[in-house]
């Protein structure tokens, strides 16, 4: 797969460990909880796979050590991306518990070891200050708004910290509709990923 060689990933280790977490997640998908939409299943790889290590090239020149996901869900794009070497480690953040199950389970099956999964919902971690400042490197995919997103970022960021989000082709009337994500950050950057209208937004906290 040429966006793991384009990563500087071992493509066998981590073609494997990927064939083995979409199986798991699927196996999940049907037996016990919905991680992804029944429509997705067919379209798995190049859907959420696909659209979670293409930009990893992008996330993994920044040097950034210590990564923190919200809304992980089914776990894109954070698992995919540590199996390609992104960082050194993530906490993944997921309100709903049958979730979390799910990451918790493929964590130990794939036996990814630099992973934390936290149980909370980020208005909770942000009021208890727990994590403020602690991470390098931010990621969201197909969560809340722009500004609410970032807002939420800043809070847990370095300053110079980077947050990647990923959006589709909205993403410039959000930016445009909450105008207050600027007061702390810079666009840096936009990467499409796939042939659609998703891209790779990275922003840079700034104060």
């Amino acid at each position: 797969m040429p966006h793991l060689l384009r990563a500087g990933a071992d493509p066998g280790v981590a073609l494997e460990q990927i064939k083995r977490f979409t199986r798991e997640l699927l196996e999940w998908n049907r037996g016990a909880s919905n991680l992804i939409s029944g429509a997705d299943e067919a379209r798995v790889v190049e859907r959420h796979v696909v659209e979670s290590i293409e930009p990893a090239h992008w996330l993994k020149a920044s040097g950034l050590a210590r990564w923190m996901d919200l809304g992980s869900g089914g776990g894109f794009p954070a698992l995919p991306l540590v199996m390609c070497g992104v960082g050194e480690h993530w906490t993944l953040v997921e309100s709903r518990r049958n979730k979390t199950l799910f990451l918790r389970k493929v964590l130990q099956e794939i036996q990814l070891k630099s992973v934390t999964v936290v149980n909370e919902r980020i208005e909770t971690l942000v009021e208890s200050g727990e994590l403020a400042g602690v991470f390098d490197g931010f990621t969201s995919r197909a969560t809340v708004k722009l500004g609410p997103t970032l807002d939420f970022a800043r809070h847990f960021l370095r300053i110079g910290g980077e947050a990647f989000l990923w959006k589709g082709s909205g993403r410039d009337r959000e930016m445009a509709d909450d105008p207050s994500w600027q007061d702390s950050w810079r666009l840096d950057g936009l990467l499409g990923i796939g042939p659609g209208p998703t891209v790779v937004c990275r922003f840079i906290r700034e104060k």
